[in-house]
């Protein structure tokens, strides 16, 4: 009875298999005269027992015209279940040892890489001009579309999180960014430059194999390899920037916390981190932000010029100048830093005015403090407001400078 059993197995396996092989001819068939659907119905009825041991001989020629049907000669337009399809045989056969068919999809799958990826390229261009939303968001669906053609570049995941955001699709790129720190993207790789020979212009390398050969043959010169740093801290400071933009100031420290511990010694999560406190009201939290990145970059004029405006608010008038000189010291053409040292000066006139206007009605008095003490605060001022507007002509600033050449009474006006 067993070995009735067992003979009766071995003609069900058969069968099976032989149907497959039925079904698979039958998609090669249709594959050939352009009846795509009808080959994937084919396929479909193949696809439970294909991995069965008995029909394991049958996959790679399955998983072919699988990627073929799906590709449909260039008018499939799924790129996710074209990109999947390919990769499917690509792997398969790499990892049999037996490569039939992984050229030609190979070739393929290339072709459509570069065309989806340049249009997705000239798309987000193009929304960088236009400010279009739904261009940012077709370009992101392209560059997702790349990734899931070719998995190893990651790269163009990170394109598509920046036009999720551009387009304000937060959650979308959210999550773009969230897959990529689950999958251990770092943005760590190394690059090969060479200098051509005859230009000098730099030229790069898919591998260190491809450069050493052109360097062998004297076509460049110069060969370097640069190792890209992580930017696991970027993507971070990004997911902070979604929180902000979505009103979760919370969240945004949390992931500016996160992005510090992966890159303590970039100054710039700092300024991420200063304005997250700004947002959320607290400015003397900013301040000191400011002041700590200071320490880490102490040439960089706009850090100055904030931690200049911070004190200015907070009516800390000599700190203020301190800082906005400074900036002006690093930067020497920074308008705003002389405007705002005009108007902190200024700030020193609230108090002679209120005084001024304490004795209105004794005029000797009232001339003896706006000659003293009101006049020298003008006369103090009056410099940075000129040179701020030398190098900024704006409405606001001609106002100002003709009301303190007014109350100095001076024979001038900017017209």
């Amino acid at each position: 009875m067993r070995k009735q059993f067992i003979v009766v197995s071995a003609l069900l396996v058969g069968m099976a298999v032989s149907a497959q092989k039925n079904e698979i001819k039958t998609a090669e068939k249709a594959v050939k005269s352009s009846d795509y659907p009808a080959a994937l119905a084919a396929l479909s009825q193949a696809e439970g027992l294909i991995n069965d041991g008995n029909a394991k001989k049958y996959k790679a020629k399955f998983l072919y015209f699988k990627a073929m049907a799906t590709y449909a000669n260039g008018a499939g337009t799924d790129n996710v279940s074209i990109g999947k399809a390919f990769n499917d045989l690509i792997s398969y056969e790499e990892t049999s040892g037996k490569q039939k068919y992984s050229t030609e999809v190979g070739g393929l799958l290339n072709t459509l890489i570069n065309s989806v990826a340049g249009k997705s390229s000239e798309l987000y261009n193009e929304a960088i001009v236009s400010k279009d939303i739904e261009t940012f968001k077709s370009a992101a669906d392209g560059f997702k579309e790349v990734f899931a053609l070719s998995p190893a570049d990651t790269a163009f995941v990170e394109n598509a999180g920046m036009a999720y955001f551009a387009a304000k699709e937060y959650d979308k790129s959210m999550e773009v960014y969230k897959s990529l720190l689950d999958m251990g993207y770092t943005g760590i790789k190394e690059e090969y430059k060479a200098k051509n020979k005859e230009t000098g212009e730099v030229q790069y390398f898919n591998d260190e194999k491809s450069m050493k050969f052109q360097v062998k043959l004297g076509m460049v010169i110069e060969p370097e390899t640069v190792v890209k740093e992580s930017r696991k801290s970027s993507l971070l400071t990004r997911i902070a920037k979604i929180y902000i933009a979505k009103g979760d100031n919370d969240g945004a420290l949390a992931a500016i916390t996160e992005a510090r511990k992966a890159d303590p010694s970039d100054y710039s999560l700092l300024i991420d981190e200063a304005n997250v406190y700004y947002h959320k009201g607290n400015t003397q939290k900013f301040k000191e932000k400011l002041e700590e990145a200071i320490t880490i970059n102490p040439t960089d004029p706009t850090l100055y010029y904030n931690v200049g405006v911070m004190n200015l608010d907070q009516k800390n008038i000599e700190e203020a100048v301190k800082n906005f000189k400074k900036a002006i010291e690093l930067k020497p053409d920074y308008g705003d830093a002389y405007n705002n040292i005009g108007a902190a000066l200024l700030q020193k006139s609230e108090v002679v005015i209120e005084e001024m206007n304490e004795n209105s009605m004794n005029f000797d008095k009232y001339d003896a403090i706006k000659a003293n003490k009101l006049d020298p605060i003008y006369r103090e001022a009056l410099p940075y407001y000129e040179k701020a507007y030398e190098l900024e002509k704006t409405d606001a600033l001609k106002a100002t400078l003709n009301g303190i050449y007014e109350n100095l009474e001076m024979d001038k006006r900017v017209e």
